[in-house]
């Protein structure tokens, strides 16, 4: 049951990560100017060692388009096709969730294109979302500020209490 879901739900969630994906990059146009040369060519992204004890996690498979964007597809429409292959270690997702709130990259296993394969690094190290930006042009720009400020007094507070989780160590037992 739980596997429907997640087979009819994956396609709708991919899409809107891509969607903030392209909302992002189009808003640097050198950005979008590095992987225009790249149109046509494929990126995949395949969660390494994910626990068995969880539903499978869905491939994300993406070409690039001649405007220097991303667009989803299925993976049955690549097989046989070369792509940019990105295996992110899944083998703990906790882990890889803390890992995400304190900022640090997952490790990462790579194949294909090498020179996609730098630009899509330069992408994950220099691109950031606006999202106060974004946000003034709903709410105006104090209220963006104001929102934006408590967004990032949250976060260093996640990360700080991720910090101190992921430092803490298990306690032993004590002598009886």
């Amino acid at each position: 049951m739980i596997q429907t879901w997640i087979a009819s739900m994956t396609p709708a969630v991919q899409d809107r990560m891509i969607l903030l994906l392209n909302h992002v990059i189009s808003r640097e146009s050198h950005a979008m100017a590095r992987l225009r040369p790249f149109a046509g060519r494929l990126v995949v992204f395949h969660l390494q060692d994910w626990p068995s004890v969880l539903p499978p996690a869905p491939d994300l498979v993406m070409r690039l388009t001649p405007a220097g964007l991303f667009e989803r597809l299925e993976p049955a429409e690549v097989s046989g096709s070369e792509a940019l292959t990105i295996e992110l270690d899944a083998s703990n997702p906790a882990m890889m969730a803390l890992g995400s709130l304190l900022g640090e990259r997952p490790r990462v296993s790579v194949q294909g294109d090498a020179a996609l394969a730098g630009e899509i690094s330069w992408l994950m190290d220099n691109l950031r979302w606006d999202i106060e930006d974004d946000l003034a042009g709903f709410l105006g720009p104090a209220a963006a500020h104001q929102l934006a400020a408590w967004g990032r007094a949250t976060a260093t507070a996640v990360a700080t209490l991720a910090r101190g989780i992921a430092a803490a160590k298990p306690a032993g037992r004590g002598a009886a």
